[in-house]
């Protein structure tokens, strides 16, 4: 088979107005970045369809390091639902330099499932993340010399800093830093660090306001640090919203692209699930919701991640509704959770693929609690046998869940048809219902975490650091506890333990930080030992990048 570069560069890209005239967008509106990119004014959303069309999660069991494919099964279904006559569009986040360099090599979709054009959506796209970036680091370098240019002077002092830099790279070397060295005039010298750009509070404001004014009110919102009275310092007390604001005007509109059969995609924003809510922007989301009767997106890494932030943070706050949840089980990642060595994932083991159906399980429950309908969708690879695939299917069966394989990494919407008229039915069969949440707004901090430690994740304890607890006290003295709660943990285990795979119960949470996204409008606890700056494996996917005779290679 072709490699997933190679049948990109196969298909024929239609200019991006035929894209949007096809779909319905007034191709006077849009933005072109290019032939076949474009940017969508957020006015073009309507809050009525918004509310009418049908919004479709794409969620995971826990994942191994190589992913499951939720992005292949996202394109896939919507692939699917287009080829059986519906009106479908897929909203997506935008890949991370830092992973496509380091991890992935790519996360734009797979085989003949993919977006368009990957090389540009995997690499700069339009510029949204450097801008994020720069937005971010504009606002640390006015700070700095705010605190230089008013040492020793009557100007408000402050007491702590809780801002950092961040950079869309993985780099563990720059997770601690000093800054300021060399000198009087180089600044103060201080400790601090960086984040990686999804990290960045500019991203998740980014992917949650959803318009140009609530964008620079949010901005102006953020805390930068505190005073000696305890008081939060915000950027607006820089007096910069506006100018931040003016860095990211264009970055907030949702970018237009085409998939592998040249249907419409939106791909915009990219928080992180482990380390942020882990959802492609509200704005994209809605305007893909304006124009098609079905849309599907995604949540990052396993549900007890991705989905959760998206239904207790994203549909809280943008007031969204999906009518079905899609939980993606690879034979790998069942094998893994099952006992199964990782280097031999791809061996057929039944014995291993029924002892992971725990974890499926677990997933399972947890989204009946937030009073989902739910389809599994079996993620199909070369090496999976009839057999493996019949063991899933009955298992499913018996739960009275229903089952669908997707094979659109190998037959584009030819081989996502049953996944997606199976949605339709189920959908079509389900009168929607109001989420239950996992918590109430007017819970306290630690209330919201213990609950979806011990619901979500099945803890036995929440443990608070002696900084966690000094955290909430200000969160409550700032008279923000209503805000939702996101939790940052490893994405390969329910458990703060990357290594306990399976349904992982009784176990203690710690909770070691917390940082206020005043902003964002939510709380991040930092649980265990997970890291808001990546580092780069032993052999970085680097290594396999390369372009050659001008043509790229090594994306996929």
């Amino acid at each position: 088979m072709l490699t997933d570069i190679e049948i990109a560069r196969s298909i024929e890209l239609k200019k991006i107005k035929s894209i949007a005239r096809k779909t319905g967008i007034p191709v006077e509106k849009i933005m072109n970045y290019g032939k076949y990119i474009a940017k969508v004014p957020v006015d073009l959303i309507d809050a009525e369809k918004v509310k009418k069309n049908n919004l479709i999660l794409v969620t995971a069991i826990t994942p191994t390091k190589s992913g499951v494919g939720k992005t292949t099964v996202s394109i896939g279904l919507t692939l699917g639902l287009c080829k059986i006559g519906k009106r479908a569009i897929v909203a997506l986040r935008e890949p991370s330099l830092g992973p496509c360099f380091g991890m992935k090599g790519g996360a734009a979709g797979g085989g003949y499932a993919q977006l368009l054009p990957m090389e540009n959506i995997n690499l700069h796209f339009t510029g949204d993340f450097h801008a994020v970036t720069s937005a971010h680091n504009m606002i640390t370098a006015l700070l700095d010399n705010y605190l230089y240019q008013n040492r020793g002077t009557g100007e408000r002092a402050l007491k702590e800093i809780m801002w950092k830099r961040v950079l869309d790279v993985n780099d563990r070397s720059l997770r601690k830093v000093i800054t300021g060295l060399g000198g009087y005039t180089n600044g103060i010298p201080a400790e601090t660090g960086f984040d990686i750009t999804p990290a960045s509070e500019i991203m998740a404001i980014l992917c949650l306001a959803e318009t140009l004014d609530d964008l620079k009110h949010r901005i102006g919102e953020i805390m930068l640090g505190t005073d000696f009275q305890n008081y939060p310092f915000k950027v607006k007390d820089l007096g910069i919203e506006g100018a931040i604001t003016v860095l990211l005007k264009d970055a907030i509109l949702p970018n237009l692209v085409q998939t592998t059969e040249n249907t419409a995609a939106f791909v915009h924003g990219g928080p992180f699930a482990n380390i942020a809510h882990g959802c492609n922007s509200l704005v994209a989301t809605k305007m893909a919701l304006t124009y098609a009767d079905y849309v599907v997106t995604e949540a990052g890494f396993g549900a007890d991640l991705g989905a959760e932030k998206f239904f207790n943070i994203k549909c809280r706050k943008g007031g969204l509704l999906p009518r079905l949840t899609i939980i993606v089980a690879t034979s790998q990642g069942l094998k893994m959770h099952g006992g199964a060595k990782e280097d031999m994932l791809h061996v057929p083991d039944c014995s291993a693929l029924v002892n992971g159906f725990e974890n499926l399980d677990r997933h399972l429950e947890n989204l009946a609690q937030f009073g989902q309908k739910v389809v599994v969708a079996f993620n199909r690879y070369s090496f999976d046998t009839e057999n493996e695939i019949d063991l899933v299917r009955e298992h499913c069966v018996a739960k009275g869940v229903e089952f669908a394989v997707n094979n659109a990494f190998y037959e584009g919407s030819d081989g996502a048809v049953d996944l997606a008229r199976l949605v339709v039915e189920v959908i079509e069969k389900t009168p929607a219902k109001p989420l239950n949440f996992s918590y109430e707004e007017n819970d306290d901090i630690r209330t919201k975490i213990n609950k979806i430690s011990r619901r979500i994740y099945g803890a036995d304890t929440v443990q608070f650091s002696d900084r966690a607890e000094k955290m909430m006290k200000l969160a409550a003295n700032m008279g923000i506890e209503h805000f939702p709660v996101c939790i940052a943990k490893t994405q390969y285990s329910f458990s703060t333990d990357p290594k306990a795979f399976g349904a992982a119960s009784g176990f203690k949470v710690k909770i070691n930080d917390m940082v206020i996204n005043n902003g964002a409008q939510f709380i991040v606890a930092i649980a265990g030992e997970i890291m808001r700056m990546p580092g780069l494996p032993k052999k970085p996917a680097a290594v396999n990048i390369n372009i050659v005779n001008g043509y790229i290679e090594g994306l996929s």
